[in-house]
């Protein structure tokens, strides 16, 4: 059987550190890919494991200006302490140390790899785990991303003529891709994020449905706190998928983030393990060719079973529902003491239901009112 799956992976995600009391962890893509080893779903031989390459400032610079790239590279070349809050750098949120820029160039460089695997080489679906900073702008770092991975991937899709779908169900609106592909038809961005009320970044609110050509091409369904599974898969079913499906897009790009997940320290829905096979199912069953990154998630060992669940859906692969014994050893150095690899049930309260079902009905009427007609869709059905 040949490789129909790519999993873009490297030793070198360990070697940096944002800082020990930072609360984004680089050790979680290691604990992902052995947990990932310990499930048995990377040795497969419908599996590809591909080495993240670097991405060249070619790429970067269809996004990124020449001058926020030349700094971030003069602040990563040595110890000393700099900042530019200008650029977002050097800050608590975006701290500057040795390294950062090959860091980032590494980030971007994987899913642009997980791109060429599906475009160039034919395989299903792709896979960076290390990919998703949405938050990254042309010109400047933010949300604790430095470069944007998935518009720089993207531009290159359209520069070979594909149409492509973005889809981000990250807690936070995926604001940097959304403004890269502002006013464009050729790209729909769709996000599903806690609130941006009193939530970071602040934007990604129902009305935000892009300008000039790419009126109707901007997506945002905003969630309240303590939206849940039920909440999360209907946004799916309503919005996402009738519109997938109705712009047809040649490649799709999914952001998936962990930080819905009702443990995540910094956010405050109440999604589970569960959300996220539901969504990979629901990405694979539509044929197209998928190229998934990760993103947030803010407790580690969260990210690691729902990355390594989203991986076992996407390969076609069973997974146990208890982490495996030899994994065990691993965790317990970590001071961790979950033993299950799939969440279970979990329903919001009541009364939180209740609000999160009303606000996403006033959602879905609103984007189904003013964005469905725009492509011959109709509330209910497609």
């Amino acid at each position: 059987m040949s490789p129909q799956f790519a999993l873009i992976y490297s030793s070198r995600f360990a070697h940096y550190s944002y800082g020990e009391h930072h609360p984004f962890k680089v050790d979680r893509y290691r604990l992902t890919y052995e947990l990932m080893e310990h499930c048995g779903l990377v040795a497969s031989p419908q599996v590809l494991q591909v080495e993240c390459p670097d991405a060249d400032e070619k790429n970067l610079l269809s996004f990124h200006r020449p001058d926020y790239l030349k700094t971030l590279a003069a602040f990563s070349a040595d110890d000393e302490v700099h900042a530019n809050f200008f650029y977002g750098l050097g800050d608590v949120e975006n701290p500057v140390f040795r390294g950062l820029y090959d860091w980032a160039r590494l980030m971007c460089g994987g899913t642009l790899e997980a791109a060429r695997q599906v475009c160039d080489q034919g395989m299903r679906a792709a896979f960076n785990m290390a990919g998703g900073w949405h938050h990254a702008h042309a010109a400047r770092a933010s949300g604790f991303s430095y470069l944007n991975d998935s518009v720089v991937a993207i531009n290159h899709l359209l520069d070979q003529g594909k149409r492509v779908v973005y889809v981000d169900l990250d807690a936070h609106h995926g604001d940097g891709v959304q403004e890269a592909f502002y006013t464009t038809d050729q790209v729909m961005t769709i996000s599903i994020h806690e609130n941006g009320k009193d939530f970071y970044p602040y934007s990604g609110f129902v009305d935000e449905v892009g300008e000039g050509a790419g009126y109707g091409y901007s997506i945002n369904l905003p969630l309240v706190p303590h939206s849940d599974d039920l909440i999360f898969e209907q946004a799916l079913q309503r919005i996402v998928l009738p519109l997938i499906e109705a712009f047809r897009p040649d490649v799709l790009l999914t952001q998936l983030g962990a930080d819905f997940m009702r443990t995540d320290p910094l956010t405050r829905l109440e999604g589970t393990t569960s959300f996220m096979e539901y969504a990979a199912r629901q990405f694979l069953a539509t044929g197209i060719p998928w190229v998934a990154v990760g993103g947030g998630g803010y407790d580690r060992l969260n990210v690691a079973r729902a990355w390594t669940l989203l991986w076992a859906v996407m390969t076609g692969q069973e997974a146990p529902d208890k982490l495996p014994p030899s994994f065990l050893p691993v965790i317990e150095t970590l001071g961790e003491k979950i033993t299950w690899l799939r969440d279970a049930p979990h329903l919001a309260s009541p009364d939180d239901f209740s609000r999160a079902q009303q606000h996403l009905d006033k959602t879905c009427s609103y984007l189904e009112r003013q964005i469905f007609p725009l492509f011959h869709l109709r509330a209910g059905g497609r």
